[in-house]
């Protein structure tokens, strides 16, 4: 197992490491200068000269990267041209708020999107199962702007029950926060768990109708035993591959609901930060969500041996 973990880490600090050269690269590949497009043209030659000198870019661009990745391993990822602040200040600041919706959008999807796999493969060929599975291929068909333009119109302008822009923190008044998160998680919900679904129910089909299924009950083991202990523990190995890729989705997701419900997250962050041609930002960005979803990743490769004893046997 020690081998394997190692193995998985080296090959997320490769990742981190490319996806750094990709974010610094940013500011070198595309058009236009930016301090000038900051501080605009008006600014003097001079001035430009001096805040060029103060962000590292009148020195070789190796040597650029190199002093950018020292900040970073001191958790400074330099000082924004659209705010004035500290990229890592903001980060730590906006990131938050983005997992604050992210973490329940996970949970929910992951809870419901099995339940109800299980169910639709349980009651194949009932009203049930064609009810879910109907509402499932609904939901994985329609982007989300477009079921939060629904949300809003529906629960906000029409019934006023629930509030269509604005956030708060749950360590501020956590009752406010439910309430003001529930259209946003709603809505990011609707797609993953419908994607969840249909998986688990395929999964679930397929593994129900094995030898070892059907020994389970001709052993006299209860049908939720059977269903529960058997054959979802099996199933659920594909299904945690696509829970591991909706975590990065709703983080990279987060960036249209954010905008869409005015919350102050890091998809906020980085739409505004690209609009302005902050760099610093962007990269900073880039690399936080990469981090992110490479740290899911690891984790759902651990959790493969968790549910599977043939993937940790190969481990030793």
């Amino acid at each position: 197992m020690g081998k394997y973990i190692i193995k998985r880490l080296a090959m997320s600090i490769l990742i981190i490491f490319l996806v750094s050269v990709f974010a610094f690269s940013l500011m070198h590949i595309l058009p236009g200068d930016p301090i000038r497009i900051a501080l605009g043209e008006s600014v003097s030659e001079e001035t430009i000269a001096e805040y060029r000198a103060k962000y590292h870019l009148d020195k070789p661009v190796l040597q650029q990267y190199g002093l950018w990745v020292e900040g970073i391993l001191r958790g400074d990822f330099g000082k924004s041209l659209l705010y004035g602040e500290d990229v890592t200040t903001l980060i730590k600041t906006k990131l938050p708020v983005t997992m604050a919706i992210g973490i329940p959008v996970v949970l929910i999807s992951a809870f419901f999107g099995i339940l109800f796999g299980v169910v639709t493969a349980v009651k194949r060929g009932t009203w049930m199962d064609q009810l879910i599975t109907t509402i499932a291929n609904i939901g994985i068909g329609v982007p989300q702007f477009w079921i939060a333009i629904l949300c809003i119109f529906l629960f906000g302008l029409k019934l006023h029950v629930l509030p269509i822009q604005g956030y708060t923190a749950p360590s501020d008044d956590f009752g406010k926060y439910v309430y003001m998160s529930l259209l946003p998680v709603l809505c990011l919900s609707f797609g993953f768990i419908a994607t969840i679904t249909r998986q688990t129910r395929s999964n679930m089909l397929e593994v129900i109708n094995q030898d070892y299924v059907r020994t389970a009950r001709a052993n006299g083991i209860s049908e939720r035993s059977v269903i529960f202990r058997h054959a979802l523990k099996n199933a659920l190995i594909p299904v945690i591959t696509i829970i591991g890729l909706q975590v990065r989705i709703i983080v990279g997701g987060s960036v249209v609901i954010e905008r869409i419900f005015n919350i102050p997250g890091i998809g906020a962050l980085l739409i505004r930060a690209i609009t302005e041609r902050d760099y610093f930002i962007i990269q900073a960005c880039v690399l936080v969500i990469s981090l992110v979803t490479v740290g899911c990743n690891f984790i759902v490769d651990l959790l493969y041996g968790v549910v599977d004893p043939r993937v940790r046997k190969s481990w030793r």
